[in-house]
């Protein structure tokens, strides 16, 4: 599948499409209804592929008992709208990055990535063993939300630029497009940063609306034809470690299905959040190599300055937020807590050894 027809999938709805009023959940000759709405265009890979695996496997495990029918973004609602249209009912389920919300509380920006945190299995750590998945559902609770983590993209690149990106002072009045705390850690380095859904982003780019972005990793990125516009490939990303992607379910859906039905819903979503961990680990390398040796991509290494800049300036940002309201303080304390220990473990188990890996390989 083309460029082309990924962003035409990931259109914003119409007036008359947001218009629509939705019925509640169908239930009709024991089949019961539900819609998932998603951030995604359509049968993008990895992200728009993955949200349908999430619906097919619900389906399938429930012998269609419970039929999960999904809508890519503008199919339904506008992208950024899933959030509401979940928790009103309109839909049933959404399939996202959850620190899209953050406008809701800043705490979804955790349930997702903080820039300089977690490492994925960090995170899988955190959420399953460490206190996560409990204050995330006591976030849930105040927007009548329930969520999962369903879906990991690995560490992502630092992003697309139009130009060379070597100090500090070339990040001032630059245009990037970054959502979630990363935008705010570049807004304070003197970049404009903007948040924009997926389908938009290459138009933006052509265009010169935005100057730079940053997406998802080398799979993602061949996908949406950023080297089209862009060749400069910047890494490693400070801004999104570990990012966890989520399905919310509206309460009441949730409360009102059966106790299988839920361990369904809790199993198809686990298993999509370690499948497409791997999947995206799978097609990253092939992507690269093809986006710098067929599409001469100029891979580029951050600075030692911005690096430390970026990191200094995400601790900032990071903790004000637990400034804002009681229940991102908690989500805050509780990832700190799991930062230190775990950050430790990671110090002493995988981090020195890929580094002496590649010290061994390269003798």
């Amino acid at each position: 599948m083309d460029r082309r027809s990924f962003i035409k999938g990931a259109g914003v709805a119409t007036a008359a499409a947001a218009a629509t009023t939705f019925a509640a959940p169908a239930i009709a000759q024991g089949v019961r209804e539900l819609k998932m709405v998603t951030t995604w265009p359509k049968n993008f890979p990895g992200l728009g592929t993955g949200a349908q695996r999430i619906a097919d496997n619900i389906t399938k495990a429930t012998d269609g008992r419970i039929k999960v029918t999904l809508y890519a973004a503008g199919e339904l609602v506008p992208p950024f709208e899933s959030f509401d249209a979940v928790q009103s009912g309109a839909a049933d389920m959404y399939h996202a990055a959850d620190y899209y919300w953050q406008g809701k509380s800043k705490a979804y920006n955790f349930c997702c990535t903080v820039p300089s945190g977690l490492l994925p299995a960090e995170m899988d750590a955190w959420m399953h063993h460490m206190g996560g998945s409990q204050v995330r559902d006591e976030l849930g609770e105040q927007f009548n939300m329930k969520h999962f983590s369903a879906g990991n993209t690995g560490s992502q690149m630092g992003g697309w630029f139009a130009k060379e990106i070597n100090t500090l002072e070339d990040l001032k009045g630059l245009k990037i497009r970054m959502p979630g705390f990363g935008g705010e850690v570049m807004r304070r380095l003197g970049a404009t940063a903007v948040n924009l859904p997926g389908g938009e982003i290459f138009p933006s780019l052509q265009s010169g609306a935005i100057d730079a972005t940053e997406w998802v990793g080398p799979w993602n990125d061949l996908a949406f034809g950023f080297y089209k516009v862009v060749k400069f490939y910047y890494y490693p990303g400070f801004h999104e470690p570990g990012p966890t992607l989520g399905v919310g379910m509206n309460k009441g859906v949730w409360d009102s299905l059966s106790d299988s039905d839920k361990a369904v819903v809790e199993a198809v979503c686990m298993a999509e959040n370690n499948y497409s961990l791997a999947e995206f680990n799978a097609n990253n390398g092939r992507a690269l190599d093809e986006l710098i040796n067929k599409h001469g991509v100029q891979l580029r290494k951050f600075s030692d300055e911005l690096f430390t800049a970026f990191f200094k300036t995400s601790q900032e940002v990071v903790a004000e937020s637990a400034e804002g309201d009681a229940i991102t303080k908690k989500m805050f304390e509780s990832y700190q807590a799991a930062y230190k220990s775990l950050r430790g473990w990671t110090q002493l188990s995988d981090q020195p050894y890929a580094n002496l890996r590649d010290k061994a390989m390269d003798m």
